[in-house]
């Protein structure tokens, strides 16, 4: 489950943006009503606790309820339903669906790629890649599609890309850089794009290494050569056409931004009943 305190704020700022000066039309009409949400495609439904403090926010009477986060969809299924006054209905269903959309669209995106990978042990991680702001739904969406989260910040743990070896100077210089700024218990990981830099990685003592851009085969050798001394993932170029060759690799993890970048939203609506 999800904390409250991760999503209230950008619930209430969620709800600012689409009404900044209320709702003319919505605070128009009286009486009360009653929708249901639908799913317009196959997917993992998520978010439901965050559209119902979308609900409550707009009127605390509302009686909303959602299907069981992580739950499997099928296009037409009943995900949930609101009933209450018809005001406020309107006034919350967009705002609700904005998030139910996005989340379900990366847990299902997240599933895909888990599934694909299951039988060999293999975990799907997340990455940074995340919108600005949403990272925290972002990632508990990864969670609830089976996925795994990798760091959630830079505070987190220490993962020396491209860019912050060139700012060292060399890898080995970045390690020790790196080595000096944290204490024992922070975990330091490099990318490494070819053998001969995961050969110099391992040698400077690094506790991970995230090959890069490596063919299946490339990532098969470093887990023979390197599995047993630190810990590896792959990424970069992994898409669900290809995933199952690295995880046949024996890689334990493969990283994929896709899953939170580039997820297509999954097709919820809301409707009213007559």
């Amino acid at each position: 489950m999800i904390q409250k305190s991760f999503y209230e704020r950008l619930v209430l700022e969620a709800l600012a943006e689409d009404a900044p000066f209320g709702d003319p039309f919505g605070e128009a009409m009286t009486g009360e009503g009653k929708g249901v949400f639908l799913a317009g495609g196959d997917g993992v439904f998520c978010g439901g606790p965050v559209a119902v403090e979308v609900f409550n926010r707009v009127d605390p009477s509302v009686a909303v309820s959602f299907v069981p986060e992580g739950f499997r969809v099928s296009a037409g299924d009943k995900l949930g339903e609101a009933s209450g006054s018809v005001s406020a209905l309107l006034r919350a269903e967009r705002t609700a669906l904005n998030f139910l959309q996005r989340m379900s669209g990366i847990a299902t995106a997240t599933f895909r790629f888990s599934e694909k990978v299951a039988p060999y042990g293999t975990r799907i991680l997340d990455t940074r890649k995340t919108t600005p702001l949403l990272r925290n739904l972002e990632k508990y969406a990864v969670r609830v599609g089976g996925g795994v989260n990798h760091r959630f910040s830079l505070s987190d743990g220490i993962l020396i890309k491209e860019n912050g070896i060139r700012a060292a100077g060399s890898i080995a210089a970045a390690i020790a850089a790196a080595r000096s700024a944290v204490h024992h218990l922070v975990k330091i990981e490099v990318e490494a794009e070819t053998m001969a830099e995961v050969e110099e990685v391992v040698a400077a003592g690094a506790d991970a290494v995230l090959l890069d851009n490596m063919k299946p085969d490339t990532v098969r050798e470093a887990v023979a050569r390197f599995g047993g001394k630190v810990f590896l993932e792959a990424s970069g170029g992994i898409h669900l056409g290809n995933v199952e060759e690295y995880a046949r690799a024996g890689v334990p993890a493969v990283a994929i931004g896709a899953i939170t970048h580039s997820a297509s939203a999954l097709d919820i609506s809301f409707e009213l009943c007559s």
